[in-house]
């Protein structure tokens, strides 16, 4: 037995704006899986988290859904620690940053900071949108990266060459909140001299960041660590700053001082010693497990703000990789954009913790949910190994010998054997290389299977006389069992807990491995889990689909309204075109021409390529055609007046022009969510216009 540790453990935290989906769970699972591991060999082991409110995201989704920050971040929140009890992630405190600790903590952060001089005042040029009348956050910028000409890259950093910037040195920024181009305003903010640790963070990060991290940081340290922004003027959802009127804290300077909050929660409801775990003295354990897109956060911000504040700095920062389905990023179009609770509907939670611990290992590399090789993992693995075992045990037992387990094993070394193995793969959960140790289990499993097809028992049963060695032998398989079931318990924890129960030993541990099942009774055996069937990953992916299009009605994120450049038909079920209510539909003087416009004006109109899907008639409109959009990353339906010019048929596959971030148009046929190009004076004479050979869905027209 290792000397008790005594560990506090966190996870990034979820943005408050939106559910979790499968991309989120790769980190949780990855930190409760070594949490209960940790918990399994006797260390105290405690982990807590917390939603992400504050910031840019959740102001304009409240203002989107009409409704207060505050209440949009209580309903998240809520959701999240739904999807934790639900995929078995053992939190011990759950909060969020708008929580009184955590503003009672950034205030006392914050003023350690300023009496320790870390603290200093800059006037900056900041991107601004004048549709919206708001300073810009960096990731609310969007353009091509000045470094390696990437293009769509976020104003702070490339994910295509990891360079950092600020959003006024993009090629083409844009705004993201409305589309326009971003001006400059000048304003006065507070900033964080994090050049003050610069000697502390080169020595800190050999040994508390893996060596693939570090050598990225070497990067960072060779161009300066540069004075960090802490400031954001309004409108701004976030804590005032204190002495400091009309200023706000950005949102990364409380994010992270939210690991502190949830923790002096739980203290004050538990009686836990707060400062026993992040005093400047602390000898506990302390971990954060991110995603390798905030390395530059936790890795030098936090552990500089800590130590200037007068805390202790973190004893590791576990970094992980992205998720990709099928090989791809994430999609809403094709389904793979799933939420942790549409996931749940369909498939047990245990079936993704398996398979993400099957595929993690300690460094920060991406993995990929591949939903054949999903299945065929699952079902193979923990249906025809892992469960297979009891099943073929369990009823001989009962059958021959009441439920009772033999007096004695009769292969002693070969339960010594897993016993020892237990060892190995212990290291491996240590090291977070959960990826070899269920390598090792699953040949262990294998090991059993086999053992059990030389003793064959069911042969063995049917001769007089051999109702003991059939005991023994199944016996014998069920204590390897239960091994497998202990050594997977951190990965399948709703498994391991139908096992316990079948096995009749509650709350196994770690050193449970080393005591075989001797002269012990278990339940009737009953069926641990079931095969996944292809339906059900199919009934995922589609439900997806359908969440996706409808939270894009719902939010009207996809744009747009249902009229062409030619007619205004869309409006047919209201009140019609000017056009037709005027009666000079082919009247109409094509000499006038629209006022003129500046190039900011145009650029806010964001055209792009589509391939029409679909198109067919509208029940009760004369006029109107409804179309499927394929706009590469996404569809939508959009309501055109050219009944009068095309034939349905003839459209599926035409690449057209689409107006893509116009407001989207409720009509009684359904919700019109684009605008096609067209020319041409009406009636028959409308004429679509098409991109040349060559042009993709999504392609940007300019």
């Amino acid at each position: 037995m290792t000397a008790k540790r005594t560990i506090l453990v966190t996870s990034a935290l979820p943005y408050a704006n939106n559910s979790l989906h499968l991309g989120h769970l790769v980190e949780y699972v990855q930190t409760d899986v070594w949490v209960r591991f940790q918990r399994m060999r006797g260390h105290e082991c405690t982990y807590v988290c917390a939603s992400d409110a504050h910031g840019t995201p959740t102001m304009l989704r409240a203002e989107q859904e009409g409704v207060a920050p505050v209440e949009l971040i209580a309903r998240v929140a809520n959701e999240h620690q739904r999807d934790f009890e639900t995929f078995r992630i053992s939190v011990d405190n759950y909060l969020t940053t708008h929580a009184a600790e955590n503003e009672e903590l950034t205030g006392l952060v914050y003023r350690n900071l300023v009496e320790a001089g870390h603290i200093g005042r800059k006037v900056i040029r900041q991107a601004y949108d004048e549709h919206k009348n708001m300073f810009l956050p960096d990731r609310y910028v969007r353009g091509t990266c000045p470094g390696c000409g990437t293009p769509d890259q976020y104003g702070d950093n490339c994910e295509n060459c990891s360079a950092t910037y600020s959003p006024l040195e993009l090629i083409d920024p844009v705004s993201v909140v409305s589309g326009t181009v971003p001006t400059v305003r000048e304003s006065e903010h507070l900033f964080f001299r994090l050049g003050d640790f610069e000697a502390e963070l080169k020595s800190w990060v050999p040994e508390h960041v893996d060596a693939a991290m570090a050598r990225k940081l070497e990067q960072w340290f060779g161009a300066g660590l540069l004075d960090w922004d802490i400031s954001r003027e309004p409108p701004y959802f976030g804590f005032a700053i204190p002495g400091e009127p009309g200023k706000y804290f950005y949102v990364w300077f409380d994010a992270p001082i939210g690991y502190m909050a949830s923790f002096l929660n739980l203290c004050r409801n538990t009686g836990l010693d707060f400062d026993a775990f992040w005093g400047a003295d602390s000898d506990a354990e302390l971990y954060h497990f991110i995603g390798k897109d905030i390395v530059y956060f936790h890795t030098l911000f936090w552990p500089a703000v800590l130590s200037g504040a007068g805390y202790r700095k973190p004893s590791g920062i576990f970094v992980h990789g992205f998720l990709t389905v099928n090989g791809e990023k994430m999609s809403k179009r094709r389904g793979t954009f799933i939420m942790a609770s549409t996931f749940a509907r369909h498939l047990d939670p245990d079936y993704l913790r398996y398979y993400y611990a099957s595929k993690l290992g300690p460094r920060a590399e991406d993995i990929d949910l591949n939903f054949s090789d999903f299945i065929a993992k699952v079902n193979s693995d923990l249906v025809g190994k892992l469960v297979n075992i009891a099943s073929r045990c369990a009823g001989f037992i009962h059958r021959l010998n009441g439920g009772q387990l033999a007096e004695q094993l009769p292969d002693e070394a070969l339960f010594e054997e897993f016993a020892a193995a237990a060892d190995l793969v212990a290291a491996d959960y240590e090291a977070r290389n959960f990826a070899a140790a269920v390598r090792k289990i699953m040949a262990l499993a294998d090991r059993a299977n086999r053992y059990i097809d030389e003793q064959k028992p069911w042969l063995q049963a049917k001769e007089d006389g051999q109702r003991d060695s059939v005991v023994a032998v199944c016996s014998q398989g069920l204590n390897l069992f239960r091994t497998l079931i202990v050594l997977l318990k951190p990965a399948i924890p709703a498994v391991a807990g139908r096992a316990e129960q079948f096995l009749a030993c509650p709350d196994m541990n770690w050193d449970d491995v080393k005591r075989p099942l001797l002269g012990h009774r278990i339940e009737r055996f009953k069926t641990l889990l079931n095969r996944v069937e292809p339906d059900a990953v199919q009934a995922i992916t589609a439900e997806a689909r359908k969440e996706a299009a409808a939270a894009e009605s719902r939010t009207g994120q996809t744009g747009p309204t249902s009229q062409t450049a030619a007619t205004d038909d869309g409006g047919e079920a209201d009140q019609g075109s000017q056009a037709e209510q005027t009666g000079q539909a082919e009247q109409t003087d094509q000499a006038d021409q629209a006022d003129e416009i500046d190039i900011e004006h145009f650029s806010k109109i964001d055209l792009r390529v589509a391939r029409i899907v679909e198109a067919g008639f509208v029940e009760g409109a004369d006029k109107l055609l409804r179309i499927r959009l394929d706009l590469g990353d996404s569809q939508r339906t959009v309501f055109a007046g050219i009944r009068s010019a095309y034939d349905p048929a003839s459209l599926r596959g035409k690449l057209v022009i689409v107006v893509a971030n116009l407001k989207p148009r409720k009509m009684r046929f359904g919700t019109s969510e684009g605008m096609l190009l067209a020319a041409g004076p009406g009636g028959k004479n409308i004429f679509l216009l098409s991109p040349d050979d060559g042009a993709q869905p999504g392609m940007p027209v300019s």
